[in-house]
């Protein structure tokens, strides 16, 4: 991993932090002023940024580490745990979202909300889009699955303050307004979760190689070998930015032994330069 890329994500990681510990204070103080259950959640959601951007700061310290005789492949998968993470903390707010609302609408609570509510609200939603442009541009170019998750949290955010602006103005006509905004923030929330962890997921899992990638390896393979070699069986495990490659080939049953080695190693040797693809090529004999 490029020492630029380590760079984005840690500015990412600490700006995030300092920011969000601001936006919780001012936005925490308006709910307390207004007794406004949407603004306290959001306030919450806001500091869970804080603590979702330590998860990736740890996740990218750990993935960074090389590799040892306990993890051969390194440790790139640690980014994924991250966000997998940050996805299981933002399922849990948003479930507390929920119990607050519910209970805020049995026992017909209003809010009445001021000029603080609308203040701290519209702060924070162009201060939350900010970095989640800036954490989304980040994650592109340094290819992190974990910096595209802090981004989506960050606009959750931002998505959750434009709502609750929304019934700040619809407030004095609806006595359940912050109710219902707080159970809309939570599905959003619960929406988000959903999205991070799924995506985060599948490398854990196991994924399959898109198309695109299988047929830069049919190329490369027929290339250095000098003719197709039915490429097949392909199985691909992917560790952060570290890949691991397997696949099978085959070759005329009269291949030497000697041969069939140095075709393996040329196009294992092509997908590295070419692809950053650590490649371990299994070879079989053509059936007729």
């Amino acid at each position: 991993m490029k020492k630029g890329d380590n760079f984005l994500k840690y500015l990412e990681g600490w700006l995030s932090i300092v920011v969000n510990l601001f936006l919780f204070i001012l936005k925490y103080w308006a709910g307390i002023v207004t007794g406004s259950i949407a603004i306290i959640a959001d306030a919450w959601h806001t500091l869970s940024d804080s603590l979702s951007s330590i998860v990736v700061l740890v996740g990218v310290k750990v993935s960074n580490k090389p590799a040892d005789k306990e993890h051969p492949f390194g440790h790139g998968r640690a980014e994924l745990i991250a966000s997998i993470i940050i996805g299981m903390l933002l399922a849990v707010i948003a479930f507390n979202f929920v119990l607050e609302s519910i209970d805020k609408l049995k026992n017909h609570e209003s809010v009445q909300f001021g000029k603080i509510a609308i203040i701290a609200t519209v702060v924070s939603i162009i201060v939350k889009e900010g970095i989640a442009q800036f954490a989304f541009w980040a994650g592109k170019k340094t290819k992190s699955v974990s910096l595209k998750a802090d981004a989506w949290h960050h606009r959750s955010d931002a998505i959750s303050s434009v709502i609750i602006l929304v019934g700040i103005f619809l407030g004095p006509y609806f006595w359940w307004i912050d109710g219902v905004l707080g159970l809309v923030v939570a599905m959003m929330i619960f929406y988000a979760a959903y999205e991070i962890i799924n995506d985060a997921s599948g490398p854990l899992l196991g994924e399959e190689a898109e198309a695109g990638l299988i047929q830069q390896i049919k190329e490369i393979s027929k290339q250095k070998a000098g003719f197709d070699v039915n490429v097949h069986h392909i199985h691909m495990h992917r560790y952060g930015d570290h890949i691991e490659l397997t696949f099978h080939i085959r070759l005329p049953k009269d291949t030497s032994l000697e041969k069939a080695h140095d075709i393996s190693s040329e196009i294992e040797l092509k997908l590295k330069q070419d692809l950053n693809i650590f490649a371990t090529i299994h070879t079989e004999p053509i059936k007729i």
